[in-house]
This record gives structure tokens, C-alpha cells and sequence, in this order.
């Protein structure tokens, strides 16, 4: 596909894009005079606003190009990474684990694990989880590159510092508060800016039944024709969609990953905290039509040409639908999808990094000015060394079977310390450690054992599904197992951190609490008739 060239009205567009997004940093500048204000927004913003910062915060190459292309490579099954993913995932956090989270007042989800477990397990999880978000942050760097490259021509090495340095410039400025605040731009724009992909796209194919015809059943429906447990055969199967994906990856994900976790932890008040993911959880009921539908024309319009990269399906439908204007406000849609997810990466690194390990193992006992300090500079480094792993992104053909690979390695396990450590009193620090280490090296192991042929799968996605099964059950047995012969935290020291021991109940007290259980409920009818309509 030839560079498009963009007339004045698409970088009028584009230049309107970064000019708000710069103005927002150097406005919010001010208010980041403590470490409070700067890694948290002061716990300040309403639900309505950190509601779709917390979609937003997920909107980035992992959503947007990422889905597009796994739904360009395995078909209306995509789905299942909503409907049986995302949602009922953020309802647990909501309902169960978001009080918890915000009566502690925990400013990261490390700093929650050194008081349920102690500090060995604060300080594998700090580490580990700083070098999964420069990885993901690299991610959205090769997705805005592979974008400008395809559309414009522009150089890989080019695109991603550009990017990279608006990005840096308006967190340094604006901190946490700037980055959720664009956010909610930003998911403002990738909504319209793929919504006439969708239009255009559903139209060309007459309809979803005309496109449901040209792609073939066995790629239009999410459940039909899933066999029950073929991991070696079939690219999707309902063992690993609905424990590996369903359970382990989604809920590892939305309740653990502290890139969503700060947005709700920046809320005003326990209530706000608690409806965050809920309104999350809308937004994520039809997001499906933004990304799964044009991965689908994708692959009825371009069946051969994909399939050697199955992450140039978005920018071939731009490039096929998107006329002057349209191509503008498309692109800027891309920026803001790629840079708001690059932001919340960067953002949860700065703060895990200054407060988890700068701050707690390398320089004790300075002011709140110096760790701000540190923390601008954390930003600077992760930038940086996210340019760094956007080339190792070139080395797969799906952006999603990437990022689910570092999950499998990362949240799975770690949601398996979480569940045990919520919602039981005799899960120990020995116990919490020895899993956490434990579980992440199984899922290593297995994708070894994947990449060496030892274990041939069905699909690169299938063998996350189950390297993340195996990294959550070694984690849950050897936690177990060690908790069994070590020494428990005494109980006084739980209280406010175990969901048993007077966490506060489910989704706080009184209105609020049955509020956000019917509110809830809704949903979960939602999810139910979504997916049998589209089974």
C-alpha cells in the first residue's frame, strides 16, 4: 500500500490534537506540588472521569490495533475478550476488591502486597511489573509507528520518537491528573474517529449478515463450533477461553494491573472508587463494534494479504475508507489511542518506581520534593527505554497474542496471590512469595516450551490461554502449599486488607453498595443477551 498524503484540513486536525493535549499538561502543571498530586491527582476526580480513564488507560495499541488484528486472525471469538473477559472481571473488582484497595489506602498495587505479605513480594512485583510496562508502553510505540509508517511513510525510528516526546512532555508537566484528563479526550476521539470504519465497512458489506456470509460461520459466530477442550488442533477452544482468557488473563489484568487500579485509586471518595470500573464495564459491553467489527470486514476484504501481519488491517481500511478530513481526524484517532495507553504505561511505571523501589530500597527518609523530583526523572527513563522494546514488537505478527504472552508471565500468577491474599486469612508472606516467584517462572517455562515445539498448540493465543492457566495454578498450589508450614500475620495486622476481617463490606455501605449491586446486575443481563445473540 502506496503513503497517503495528508492535506491541510488532516493536519489541521492533527495539529489541533497535540496543541490540546500539550495545553492540558501546562495548565494542570500547578497543581503537582507533592508526590499526592503528581502520582495520584490528589484522589481528587469525580467517577464520571475516572470511569473512562479507566477504559481509556486500555485503549491503546493493546485495544485498539491489537483487537482489530486478532479479530482480523480468529474472528468473532474475539468477543470472548469482552464478554467473558473484561466485563464480568470489572464487576469482581468493583463489587469486591476496589473498597479494599481504597480503604487501605495503598498508593500502588506493591505497596498493597508488602502489607498483605511483606517486603520480598512488594519487591518481585515492583520489579517485574516496571518491566512489563515498559514492554507494553514499547507496544504502543511500534503500533503509532506502524500506523505513520503505512499512512504517511514515515520511519519506524522517527514515528516512535515523535510520539514518544509529546507523550513525555505533558506527563512531566501534568503528572497523573494530565494524563487521565487526556484520556477522556482521547477516548472521545477514538470513538469518533473509528466509528465511520464501522459505517463504511458494515455498509460495503451489506449489513452483518452479508459480512457474516463473506467471512464464513465458522468465523462469525463466538461460540458456535468451539470445541470444549482441543488445544492442539483448534485455535480457540472453550477450556482456554473461558478459564485462561475468561478467568485467569481478564481478571489478572483488570484487578491486579496497577495501570487501572491508579485511575480508580484517583477518585474522590470510596463511591466514585467502587463506580469506576462499573462505568468501565458499559463503555466495554459495546466497544466490540469499534474493533472487532472492521478486524472482521478486514479479513473478508484483504483474506490473503493479513496474514503475514495481521496488524495492518486497521491501516489498510483507513487507507481504503478515510478521504481528506476524515483521513485527519482517523490518524488523530490512532495518536490519541496509542499515546493514552503509552501515558497510563508510563505513568503507572513513574509511580511504581519512585514510591516501590527508589523510595523504598534505594534512597530512604527525603522530602516529598525530592521524590517528585525522582519521579520526573523515572518518566524521562521510562520514555526512553519504551523506544528501546518497540522493536522487539516487529518479531510477532499480532499485537494481542504479544501482549497476552506478557500477561500470561505476569498478571496470571499474580492474580492467584491476590485471591488467596483478599479473601483468606491464612495465606502467609513465605507462602505469597514463594508462589509469586514460582508462577511467574512456570509461565516462562511453558512458553519455552511452546517456542521449542515441546508443546504444539493450536495457536499462539491458545498457548497463552493455557501458559496463563499454568502459571495461576502453580502459583495458587505452591502458595498454598507453603502457607501450610509457615508462620501467618497475625490478625490485627489484616484487618482493612482482608475481605473477611471488616474490609467494609462489598462496594462500601448503605444506597451506595445495593446501587452499585443492581447497577451491576444490569450489566451482567447485558452480557448474558449480547452473548447469546451473537453465540
Amino acid at each position: 500500500m502506496h503513503p497517503l498524503s495528508l492535506h491541510t484540513v488532516d493536519y489541521v486536525i492533527i495539529g489541533a490534537y497535540f496543541s490540546s493535549i500539550l495545553i492540558i499538561g501546562y495548565r494542570l502543571r500547578r497543581r503537582n506540588v507533592s508526590t499526592t498530586s503528581f502520582f495520584l491527582a490528589g484522589r481528587s476526580l469525580p467517577a464520571g472521569v475516572t470511569g473512562i480513564a479507566f477504559v481509556a488507560a486500555n485503549c491503546g495499541a493493546l485495544e485498539i490495533m491489537g483487537m482489530v488484528s486478532t479479530s482480523a486472525k480468529y474472528g468473532a471469538r474475539a468477543c470472548h475478550f469482552y464478554w467473558i473477559g473484561a466485563v464480568p472481571a470489572m464487576l469482581f473488582l468493583s463489587l469486591f476488591m476496589m473498597p479494599i484497595y481504597y480503604q487501605s489506602r495503598v498508593r500502588s498495587v506493591p505497596e498493597f502486597l508488602k502489607m498483605r505479605y511483606g517486603e520480598a513480594t512488594r519487591a518481585f512485583n515492583a520489579i517485574s511489573f516496571a518491566v512489563m510496562m515498559v514492554l507494553v508502553s514499547g507496544i504502543s510505540l511500534y503500533a503509532m509507528a506502524i500506523i505513520l509508517g503505512t499512512l504517511l511513510g514515515w520511519g519506524f525510528t522517527t514515528s516512535a520518537c515523535i510520539t514518544a516526546a509529546v507523550v513525555l512532555v505533558y506527563i512531566v508537566l501534568g503528572g497523573l491528573s494530565a494524563s487521565i484528563y487526556n484520556e477522556v479526550l482521547q477516548f472521545i476521539l477514538i470513538v469518533a474517529g473509528l466509528s465511520p470504519l464501522v459505517f463504511y465497512g458494515l455498509r460495503e458489506m451489506h449489513g452483518w449478515h452479508g459480512l457474516a456470509e463473506a467471512i464464513g460461520p465458522g468465523l462469525s459466530h463466538a461460540w458456535l463450533g468451539l470445541p470444549v477442550a482441543s488445544p492442539f488442533r483448534s485455535a480457540m477452544d472453550g477450556v482456554g477461553n473461558v478459564l485462561g482468557l475468561g478467568f485467569v488473563l481478564s481478571f489478572g489484568y483488570w484487578c491486579t494491573d496497577f495501570l487501572l487500579i491508579q485511575r480508580a485509586l484517583a477518585a474522590k471518595n470510596m463511591a466514585s472508587a467502587v463506580s469506576t470500573p462499573l462505568v468501565g464495564a458499559v463503555i466495554k459491553l459495546f466497544f466490540p463494534a469499534l474493533v472487532v467489527l472492521p478486524g472482521l470486514v478486514a479479513l473478508a476484504l484483504y483474506p490473503n494479504s493479513i496474514t503475514a501481519r495481521y496488524d495492518s488491517a486497521l491501516p489498510a481500511l483507513m487507507a481504503r475508507y478515510y478521504s481528506p478530513g476524515l483521513l485527519g481526524l482517523g490518524v488523530t484517532a490512532m495518536l490519541a489511542s496509542f499515546m493514552s495507553g503509552m501515558a497510563g504505561n508510563v505513568t503507572a511505571f513513574n509511580t511504581v518506581f519512585t514510591y516501590d523501589l527508589y523510595q523504598a530500597y534505594c534512597v530512604r527518609g527525603r522530602s516529598d520534593r525530592h521524590y517528585l523530583a525522582a519521579g520526573r526523572v523515572a518518566t524521562i527513563a521510562g520514555v526512553l527505554l519504551s523506544i528501546a522494546t518497540a522493536y522487539l514488537a516487529l518479531h510477532f505478527n499480532n499485537l494481542m497474542d504479544y501482549v497476552q504472552l506478557l500477561f500470561s508471565f505476569f498478571n496470571a500468577p499474580l492474580f492467584a496471590t491476590f485471591l488467596l491474599g483478599m479473601f483468606t486469612m491464612w495465606a502467609t508472606p513465605a507462602g505469597g512469595f514463594a508462589g509469586l516467584v514460582s508462577g511467574t517462572f512456570a509461565g516462562l517455562l511453558h512458553y519455552l516450551a511452546y517456542h521449542f515445539h515441546w508443546l504444539p498448540y493450536g495457536s499462539d493465543m491458545t498457548a497463552n490461554f493455557y501458559g496463563a492457566l499454568c502459571a495461576w495454578s502453580v502459583c495458587f498450589l505452591v502458595t498454598a502449599s507453603v502457607s501450610v508450614v509457615t508462620t501467618r500475620k497475625p490478625a490485627a495486622e489484616l484487618v482493612g486488607l482482608v475481605y473477611r476481617s471488616g474490609a467494609g463490606g462489598t462496594a462500601g455501605s448503605g444506597s451506595s453498595a445495593k446501587g452499585a449491586w443492581t447497577f451491576a446486575g444490569l450489566i451482567v443481563a447485558g452480557l448474558v443477551v449480547l452473548n447469546w445473540v451473537f453465540r
